[in-house]
């Protein structure tokens, strides 16, 4: 397995900084992770999140394609119902090509009432419609489609799903699943089958909620607080336009200790090794090509950052890179990528 950063660029009033410094700084540790070897990093998209979230992942990832050579450059999740197919493709392709061919296309329904109102989309078939962008880019990103076309002659997509439900309907479209969780290998693969498309191209990939340190119970006091925001944050926006109420705050230290049957259902903070293994036994007997792990918690102090993203490709990193878990190396082609290739929530 390869290892990607995640970014979301969140900038909390707790911990306001200047906004441009915060882009800069992103900028930079995207240079230092692609020079310590990092696979790929990967961009999210909501608006009007209390925190400054991420709202345009691809004009983002066009200014980190200028300043890097070689690391793959992911979008987890453009939201797709939010957005013309043709406009995805085109912002796509220029990024494949400003790039030279290195962008992973994730695409997720979302679920945000708020975000579904203020481009005037209809919520209730945001499945259907995410399903239907991904077969609109994908012709679109095809020969006879968009002009200029991208570098990548089939530029991988990814569908941002996180349940049984969803990973069945990436595999009938004969795309790859962003979800690292070994659980959703089996509909994934059933769709495939359904669909017609090779099990043996099928390619998984997503997040772990982690914090890898060589010192976690040190590190642990400013991670959690950080980690409370996060986790809140996400429960706070995801209810408005519900009539539900505000969850409660969480609990960081028993989400601590919890375990990954959902996305917000757990955190480990920890040292590589027992991390590296955690993720083995997540991801395994699936494909899972890669897994992503937050490079910043919001608003996370700078030299926190760096030494994190440090730690994750210089220590995690190896440890996945030469697992002796064979059950975990995906079934590829020769040029590295699986099919062409959702759930209840594409959670981001």
């Amino acid at each position: 397995m390869k290892v990607g950063l995640y970014f979301d660029l969140r900038n909390p009033r707790a911990w306001r900084q200047d906004p441009a410094r915060l882009h800069a700084f992103t900028l930079e540790v995207i240079e230092e992770a692609e020079h310590l070897g990092a696979d790929s990093i990967w961009l999210s998209e909501h608006h009007m999140f209390c925190d400054d979230y991420v709202a345009a992942p691809l004009t983002f990832l066009a200014a980190a394609a200028a300043r890097t050579s070689r690391i793959r450059l992911g979008t987890a999740v453009v939201l797709a119902p939010l957005h013309h197919a043709v406009d995805i493709a085109e912002q796509a392709a220029m990024v494949d090509l400003i790039s030279g061919g290195r962008l992973d296309l994730g695409l997720g329904s979302g679920y945000r009432i708020p975000e579904y109102e203020l481009f005037g989309a209809e919520p209730r078939s945001r499945y259907a419609q995410t399903d239907a962008r991904a077969q609109q880019i994908r012709h679109l990103l095809s020969p006879g489609g968009v002009l200029p076309q991208p570098v990548q002659v089939h530029l991988p997509i990814w569908m941002g799903y996180q349940g049984p439900q969803g990973a069945r309907r990436a595999g009938l479209l004969g795309e790859f699943l962003l979800s690292a969780d070994a659980r959703n290998w089996a509909p994934y693969r059933d769709g495939l089958r359904a669909g017609g498309h090779d099990i043996s191209r099928g390619r998984m990939a997503g997040w772990v909620n982690a914090w890898v340190s060589d010192d976690p119970e040190e590190d642990w006091p400013t991670v959690r607080m950080h980690m409370a925001h996060q986790f809140d944050t996400y429960a706070m926006h995801g209810v408005e336009g519900t009539g539900q109420p505000a969850p409660p705050p969480i609990d960081p230290d028993r989400i601590r200790s919890g375990s990954p049957d959902s996305l917000l259902g757990y955190f480990w903070c920890d040292r590589p090794e027992p991390v590296a293994t955690k993720i083995c036994d997540y991801a395994a007997g699936a494909p899972v090509d890669t897994v992503l792990i937050f490079a910043s918690l919001a608003g996370m102090p700078e030299d926190m950052v760096i030494k994190h993203v440090r730690t994750v490709c210089t220590e995690l990193a190896p440890l996945l890179t030469v697992s002796d878990r064979p059950d975990l190396i995906p079934t590829l082609r020769p040029d590295g990528y699986g099919s062409l290739g959702a759930d209840e929530s594409s959670l981001t």
